[in-house]
């Protein structure tokens, strides 16, 4: 065929212009999705409109890199991860795709040159607020590192329509405020309406014998409703593949009857809307009353038996074999919430697709693993067997028949005792009757796993030591880990470009890579860029400190700062006593040489968790007095920054002197917040739980502040008998940070306000704040001093850094990998288009 093109003419290269990246094509794209998706014009688009016409810009670029990966993992069977989790805070999207696709600087000069500011628009994004703290942004990290490692997997979670509630702090106090992160629309979702699973509730069983003898059981609902499924694409770093996030939404089978309205019933007539939508309305209904408890397990099975069905339904379009499921995905269940997908695959594969008994628990046994994440046993959830009836009768058929088949095994190993079969049965029968969701997740299970060492070797020695005597094969340690794409390129590009310059951009995909940094910490001039480079986001954090709360910080000052979610065992509490400690130091002698220090506080206590309330209004209460007092000027400063979340985060981490991780020693699973502190350079101060222990391991023991009791020595002391009162009256100091609380000092004179949070500390103190007070103070008159030693402490700063290459979320999903998951990398090649 002769060709169009006149010899000697130049070919010229056309980009597509919805995966091409130059300039000339991203502002091409930008301004057409204004104008084709937003339906604005540039002199009337708001900044929304821009963002909006930016993002989806951005997606486009996902697209084939999404399409391309479902694709090859169609065509190779390849095995998958499906990782269950009630939360996924995921945080904003649009930064971290531009890091991961490697555009951030073409698309900053294509908005640039629109007269546009990329600060503005990457600001603009609504925050989804799909979890509550460590659990859903480890759940998170997780598919981050999953995409960028290349391996199979989905995400499987709830698309909360209003999500973690938003925090404001009116006179002191935390108040909850509606969280309603799609009032604007999410342009990184893309919703399925043509996959929709059935999800059943209520009603009574029957059942018969069908033809071929078979004993069968028929659910009869009372209720059915219909999850939908909305898709997000998680793109990793610098690659191809592009996993797949599908949260489910609650929609009723017919959500209006149209009769009923005729005759003037017009709540009747949407009633089976409201009722269905309900289920996914908000993250964590207060579950005190029996209604809240009802919707929570409701949201708990609606999940589950969603992505359960839609998995079979993916199976089976290559694979008719049920008894080989296990073999084509394996589930992780993220703590308890999900664990009632033992009893829905076994409802699944018995009821609905007929296999035997033995069959279906064999491959449900091989398809799940449980991670626990708590050590509290009043957080291992159980619900009350007449909850269950209610809600989920088949399901309690079938845990009544796992249960029955797997005391009779446990029998064998006790012959004669019934306390370890009481101990370890999935009915609690103690009192009330309940179903003990971790003991369902540990007989159904063929992995389980703790989040850090200390968390994993306290499981196995306390909350499931019996599990551990039965299975001890099952159990493993798998230390959490979080993304560094995110904590520290996107949050910390300042840090990121210093790092880079002198050691190459590998450590990105590689953290072990940091460790090239250690020779560097003797370095003078490097020390003074480190230096600067912290100093600015210092100043960066005062800034939006001052617009967000009216409070004025020295950057120079200290950053001292426990960001967590608020609770008794994280002790935001011993803090506030080192705070008013200094402060009677500097009332006792005014002109006191102290080394200055901003104590920043954030975090979000449950809507129904009162002292955790109460902790709040007293660090806000004492920040008023301080920060107010003509002697303490310039010496101390205390904030309480509302609203954490993972933006919030991204501002925080970075400007960090001094990490706060001063949780009860045996009581913090693994935490994730200490790791992101110290990979931007922070200093820890803490106890020996969780994740510190591995943590100091690696920086080392000089470059780390350790004080308290260790987990032994809090069992000991509480065996014998712990009276917090010997330790308040054998210190004078202590006891004057009391009487000044109770005085009234930090509430207008009002002796009452604080009395509950005093009382638990004077007769009781079950997290043994009394005990670890003055080794605590202690140790916070070590940081003091080092702090004012720059060179050395910007030397173990940058060390801190250096030495954090375990906990990057890599090696976390590597480890789970090679001795959980048993999956390989699949590699993504894309299919057709721009390369």
């Amino acid at each position: 065929m002769t060709s169009l093109i006149p010899e000697g003419c130049p070919i010229v290269a056309v980009e597509d212009d919805r995966t091409g990246t130059s300039l000339e094509t991203l502002k091409r794209a930008i301004m057409d999705n204004l104008f084709y998706l937003q339906a604005r014009f540039p002199s009337v688009a708001s900044r929304n409109d821009f963002y909006m016409a930016l993002s989806y810009t951005v997606r486009d670029r996902l697209l084939q890199r999404w399409i391309s990966t479902a694709e090859t993992y169609l065509q190779q069977g390849s095995r998958t991860v499906c990782y269950f989790s009630a939360e996924f805070l995921l945080g904003p999207h649009l930064g971290n795709n531009l890091i991961n696709l490697g555009i951030r600087q073409e698309v900053e000069e294509a908005v640039n040159e629109l007269g546009l500011d990329i600060e503005e628009l990457l600001n603009q994004e609504e925050e989804p607020g799909l979890g509550n703290g460590g659990l859903g942004r480890l759940a998170a990290c997780y598919l981050d590192s999953m995409a960028t490692l290349e391996i199979p997997s989905f995400g499987y979670g709830i698309r909360y329509e209003f999500g973690i509630f938003d925090q404001e702090i009116r006179d002191g106090w935390q108040v909850e405020v509606t969280d309603r992160w799609l009032r604007y629309g999410n342009p990184w979702e893309i919703p399925r309406p043509e996959v929709r699973m059935p999800v059943k509730f209520g009603g009574h069983t029957r059942s018969y014998t069908d033809s071929d003898g078979h004993y069968r059981v028929i659910w009869d609902a009372h209720h059915v409703v219909e999850g939908v499924a909305y898709d997000t694409p998680i793109l990793g770093y610098r690659v191809n593949t592009a996993n797949t996030l599908r949260l489910w939404r609650a929609e009723a089978v017919e959500s209006f009857d149209f009769q009923a309205f005729n005759t003037g019933n017009y709540y009747g007539a949407v009633r089976d809307k409201i009722t269905s939508e309900n289920i996914t309305k908000v993250l964590y209904p207060n579950d005190e009353p029996l209604q809240g408890k009802e919707l929570r397990l409701s949201q708990q099975y609606f999940f589950s038996s969603s992505s359960l069905q839609d998995m079979i339904r993916i199976y089976l379009q290559h694979n008719p074999d049920l008894s080989k499921f296990h073999q084509k995905f394996t589930v992780q269940l993220n703590d308890t919430h999900p664990a009632i997908s033992v009893a829905e695959l076994m409802r699944l594969l018995v009821d609905d697709h007929h296999l035997d008994w033995n069959t279906a628990w064999n491959v449900t046994q091989h398809t799940f693993a449980y991670t626990n994440h708590t050590l509290l046993p009043e957080a291992l959830e159980k619900w009350p067997i007449a909850l269950f009836q209610y809600l989920l009768p088949r399901h309690l058929e079938i845990i009544f028949e796992i249960n029955q088949r797997f005391l009779d095994q446990v029998r064998l190993h006790y012959p004669g005792q019934s306390d370890p079969l009481a101990r370890l049965s999935i009915i609690d029968e103690s009192g009330e009757r309940y179903v003990r969701m971790a003991n369902l997740a540990c007989v159904g299970s063929y992995a389980i796993n703790g989040v850090a060492a200390l968390h994993t070797e306290l499981l196995k020695a306390t909350v499931l030591h019996d599990f551990y005597q039965l299975y001890p094969e099952r159990f493993s340690n798998k230390t959490n880990g979080v993304t560094p794409r995110r904590w520290v390129v996107l949050s910390n590009p300042g840090l990121t470009g210093l790092i880079s310059e002198q050691i190459g951009d590998g450590w990105i995909k590689d953290l072990d890579q940091l460790g090239q940094l250690e020779p560097l910490a003797n370095d003078h001039h490097f020390r003074a860029c480190w230096g600067k480079t912290k100093h600015d986001n210092k100043v960066a954090l005062a800034e939006h400190i001052q617009a967000k709360t009216g409070i004025i910080v020295d950057p120079n000052s200290l950053f001292d700062i426990q960001v967590k979610r608020i609770h008794e065992y994280k002790r935001q509490h011993l803090n506030v006593l080192h705070i008013i400690t200094l402060y009677q130091q500097i009332k006792d002698n005014p002109h006191l040489d102290i080394t200055p220090r901003t104590f920043i506080f954030g975090g979000k206590a449950a809507p129904g968790y009162f002292t955790a309330k109460l902790m709040i209004k007293l660090i806000t209460a004492v920040g008023d007095v301080v920060n107010r007092d003509p002697d303490v000027a310039g010496r101390l400063k205390v904030v309480f920054l509302p609203d954490y979340n993972v933006t919030f985060g991204q501002r925080v981490y970075p400007a960090a002197d001094l990490s706060e991780q001063i949780s009860t020693a045996g009581l913090e699973a693994s935490g994730t917040g200490n790791m992101k502190f110290s990979m931007n350079g922070a200093l820890t101060i803490g106890t020996l739980d969780g994740a510190n222990v591995e943590i100091r391991e690696e920086v080392g023991a000089e470059n780390f502040f350790l004080f308290g009791l260790t987990t032994p020595e809090v069992q000991a002391l509480g065996a014998k008998g712990y009276q917090p009162w010997d330790y308040i009256q054998s210190n004078p100091q202590l006891k004057r940070v009391l009487d000044l609380i109770a005085s009234g000092h930090f509430s207008h004179g009002d002796t009452n306000l604080f009395q509950p949070l005093l009382s638990g500390l004077w007769n009781q103190d079950k997290y043994y704040l009394m005990a670890d007070y003055q080794s605590y103070i202690d140790c916070q008159q070590q940081v003091s001093q080092a702090y004012q030693n720059r060179e050395q402490w910007l030397a173990m700063s940058i060390l801190n850094t250096a030495r954090m290459g375990k906990f990057s979320s890599d090696r976390s999903i590597q480890d789970y990998c090679r001795d959980i998951w048993h999956v390989s990398p699949v590699i993504i090649k894309l299919n057709g288009g721009y390369q």
